[in-house]
């Protein structure tokens, strides 16, 4: 019998929901502004949104007309263009970029076609094919885009252009700060998980030793106890390179926070306001999250450690796709998909929470973890090596979970994010751990 999930209809209507909510998002992020700010280059650790438009295209094109359908190619002139190992993002300004009109008749041309070979495509026969992968690897691939658009977003100065609802809000989290994780074994990554990129794969047994870690992620409130305390200017909280990197840039506090007398202020999408205490601390880089959780006399938590409170059902002793279970994620589970613009307060979508009780895992704030971002034992690249391996060693930490940014396509409980341990402007917090079971 074949599995539903699976099945030819099944996957294509998944692969076509998915292109469609992407889309649907690039166009609001690249039609919210006038074509001065499409162009510009807001930050030089971010492209111009006119150059993101049009390289979701290209990939498209390349990866679902080319390689998956075999048609030849539309414009291989703009290849290098938008090549992104080709040309780093300070450079690309200067690039003969394609103007916001074409680079959006691109884009459209290039998902005309692919609506047209889904269709057709039969989802076997090879690995880019086989359940899909294809088509969910460039629905995640555009997603990506559009987080990293978001971030450019929060970037730009200049007024509103991006409004969404406030969470729901919670009753204040009044539940145990921490959760023991029993000692033992588990799976961690997967082989099973049809969309899942390489660097999750395979599935793996791992040992943990039992430990401790926060049920919500760490605070505006119990960061500020930190900035309060001096955690800034006490060089014994941080690593060498940490502190010489926060003296040399001056940094005091997160990310688009500011002193207001006595009070502090922050600014989030064009808007100022008062940093609320409740909400996961957001713009955090590694460095500051392990300063933060030395103070605090504790530590960060390994990927392992993260991936086992995830995911680990101490129940039945297998691993979930999600810390909920293996429902796809739902609203009432976890903060995703830019429905937000903003963490929801600590403590909150209790329907999310772990088998051992642990929250918000999933969705708010991507969270930095102890680790370096290296392969999984029998870890094989595909469909390219540029996706993982080139990043593979101790110049980057893993993130976890995801963020109100991210898009439950591109987002799993093997999902592993990486970036360097200085950057802030990614969507990103914390949560802390500490070793043993007393």
């Amino acid at each position: 019998m074949t599995d539903p999930a699976f099945d030819a209809d099944t996957l294509r209507e998944r692969a076509l929901t998915t292109l469609t909510t992407a889309r649907a998002r690039t166009t609001l992020l690249t039609s919210c502004v006038e074509e001065p700010d499409l162009t510009a280059q807001h930050s030089p650790l971010m492209s111009p949104l006119v150059w993101d438009l049009a390289h979701i295209g290209n990939q498209e094109e390349m990866w679902l007309l080319r390689a998956v359908a075999g048609r030849e190619p539309m414009r291989p002139e703009i290849d290098g263009l938008y090549d992104a190992f080709e040309h780093p993002r300070s450079e690309r300004p200067s690039l003969p970029l394609l103007p916001p009109a074409e680079a959006r008749h691109y884009a459209s041309e290039v998902r005309g076609r692919v609506l047209d070979i889904l269709e057709s495509t039969a989802f076997n026969g090879t690995r880019l094919t086989e359940a899909g992968f294809a088509f969910g690897m460039i629905a995640q691939h555009e997603q990506q885009h559009d987080e990293t658009m978001l971030i450019t977003h929060q970037l730009r100065k200049g007024p509103q252009a991006l409004t969404a609802p406030d969470p729901d809000p919670v009753p204040l989290f009044t539940g145990p700060s921490e959760v023991l994780v029993p000692g033992g074994p588990f799976t961690m990554g997967t082989s099973t998980e049809p969309w899942a990129l390489d660097n999750e794969r395979p599935a793996h047994r791992r040992e943990v030793p039992a430990f401790h870690m926060d049920t919500t992620p760490v605070t505006n409130a119990a960061f500020q106890a930190f900035i309060a305390d001096g955690g800034y200017d006490t060089e014994r909280w941080w690593m060498p390179e940490g502190w010489a990197h926060i003296r040399q840039h001056s940094i005091h506090a997160p990310l688009y926070w500011q002193r207001d007398g006595k009070q502090w202020l922050r600014r989030r999408f064009g808007v100022t306001e008062v940093v609320p205490p409740d909400e996961p601390v957001l713009h955090v880089s590694w460095y500051e999250a392990d300063a933060y959780a030395r103070w605090a006399g504790r530590r960060l938590p390994t990927e392992a450690e993260w991936e086992k409170a995830a995911r680990h059902d101490p129940a039945s002793g297998r691993s979930t796709r999600y810390p909920w279970g293996d429902a796809d994620p739902a609203p009432e589970h976890a903060n995703l998909g830019q429905r937000h613009l903003r963490p929801a307060p600590a403590g909150s979508y209790p329907d999310g929470e772990s088998p051992l009780g642990i929250r918000q895992l999933i969705g708010d704030v991507w969270e930095w973890t102890a680790s370096d971002f290296l392969p999984y034992p029998g870890f094989q690249a595909f469909p390219y090596k540029e996706y993982s391996e080139v990043f593979f060693g101790p110049e980057y930490k893993v993130l976890r979970g995801g963020a109100f940014a991210v898009d439950p396509v591109a987002c799993r409980g093997t999902f592993r994010n990486w970036d360097y341990p200085i950057r802030r402007q990614i969507f990103s917090g914390f949560r802390t751990a500490r070793s043993g079971d007393a």
